[in-house]
């Protein structure tokens, strides 16, 4: 959460006010320590996500701040990064600092007592993480302990780019904006001679998979994993990926989004191929880096998804997902143990957090503060987005991992085109689910 000069959205939504700590400050505070000790840290700050530049930033102050060399081993955030990271634990290469998602995607190693829950590092430090709000730290679904000290959290929405839709005779969509009046959105566009969605729906379906469903459901039925595909959940999932499936059908997608790769597709969205982006808020910066003037950036924007009967367009996907983790081998090191403890307290600080949150949303205690003065035009609109926001849901699929997502998310492909049932293919992924 962030603090503002206005209420909205109680608790959780994302605004701003006058940053006024500096980072040399915060840095400063930090004791001094073996110019021998390093840290091997592992985050998704890297590669197009918005915060890596800063991530490196801070790190920099950090290191020459404590005289402690960190080994960064960031990757951008991928479904392959994951299973690197699960492959690491596995085989004793864990880091010592990993940022990583907290749902299911972290609970083998939480099973096997890889990492150090908040608690028994407070046994030790008793002001770890003291400045965040205890509602909002990540509860682990292996065990309901909590590990990771959140930074910014995430919303979920998609980005325009005005000028395509003003040269198709568009409308932006609004909160006011069903699928059919969408799916006519998207004729004009790829009447205009434009790609009305850019999505590599056979690599990264993802978004797509997420808000079909929610569109099927509500915020309150959303985030359960049904029984079978004939209980109510299940019928609402197979709905859902149907609605996805005459979408395609209405050619709202690119003509390759079977084949075509996700850098791609954000290629073509950022060059102005393309008219529509379903993505999340770390994609902002992004956007922002691939314009090369303010005045270009001003053509791009963010709005709700497109509503249902039974969901508003202004309920919102998003939460707070990832977090730092101290390993259990780091722990184990009495200079690792100090040196990360350290480095999660400078990296989520009230300072920092204000510096990457920007437009999302925190579990700082009190609320993020930034300059509005140093968002830009894309992230002005997020906000103005999210301060509109009446619910916000935590991403289905966060809870729905590893093998039994294949028969929907790798089978696409095959759902799309009708050479796969849908129904059988939610049954499929639910027996294995259950089954693990």
């Amino acid at each position: 959460m962030i603090k503002s000069r206005t209420l909205f959205l109680p608790a959780i939504l994302s605004v701003f006010l006058l940053f006024s700590c500096s980072k040399e400050n915060e840095a400063g505070k930090i004791s001094e320590a073996n110019k021998k000790d390093f840290l091997v840290v592992k985050t998704t700050y890297a590669g197009t996500d918005s915060n890596a530049r800063n991530y490196q930033n801070y790190i920099k102050v950090w290191q020459e701040a404590t005289g402690i060399s960190v080994l960064d081993t960031s990757e951008n955030s991928s479904e392959e990064f994951k299973a690197k990271v699960k492959d690491d634990f596995k085989h004793g290469r864990e880091p010592d600092v990993l940022f990583f998602f907290t749902g299911a995607d972290s609970s083998p190693f939480i099973e096997k007592k890889q990492v150090v829950p908040i608690d028994e590092i407070r046994s030790k430090y008793p002001d770890y993480a003291s400045n965040m709000n205890e509602i909002y730290l990540p509860m682990s679904l292996a065990d309901g302990k909590k590990y990771a000290v959140p930074v910014n959290g995430y919303w979920e929405g998609l980005y325009y780019n005005s000028e395509i839709l003003k040269k198709a005779g568009a409308e932006i969509p609004d909160e006011n904006t069903t699928i059919p009046e969408f799916i006519g959105i998207c004729k004009k566009v790829r009447a205009a001679g434009f790609i009305p969605v850019a999505a590599a729906l056979g690599e990264i379906p993802h978004y797509w998979w997420e808000f079909m469903i929610f569109n099927a459901q509500t915020p309150t039925t959303h985030n359960f994993i049904p029984r079978s595909a004939g209980d109510s959940a299940g019928k609402a999932w197979t709905r859902g990926l149907s609605a996805l499936k005459e979408l395609y059908e209405a050619g709202c997608f690119e003509d390759d989004t079977l084949t075509v790769s996700d850098s791609e597709i954000f290629q073509n969205f950022t060059s102005g191929k393309a008219a529509f982006l379903l993505q999340g808020s770390w994609k902002c910066g992004g956007i922002a880096r691939a314009c090369s003037t303010p005045e270009e950036l001003e053509k791009f924007g963010v709005t709700f998804f497109p509503k249902s009967e039974s969901r508003r367009a202004t309920d919102l996907i998003g939460g707070v997902s990832m977090g730092y983790f101290i390993t259990r081998k780091a722990w184990q090191d009495d200079k690792k143990r100090e040196a990360a403890v350290k480095f999660i307290s400078y990296m989520t600080s009230d300072a920092v957090v204000s510096i990457f949150a920007e437009h999302t949303m925190t579990a700082l205690k009190n609320g993020a503060t930034v300059d509005p003065k140093t968002l830009n035009s894309l992230q002005i609109k997020a906000v103005e987005m999210t301060k509109r926001a009446t619910s916000i849901t935590g991403a289905l699929q966060d809870l729905y991992q590893g093998e039994c997502r294949k028969s929907t998310f790798d089978g696409m492909p095959d759902l799309l085109t009708g050479k796969k049932n849908i129904q059988a293919a939610v049954q499929e992924g639910l027996d294995i689910y259950y089954k693990k």
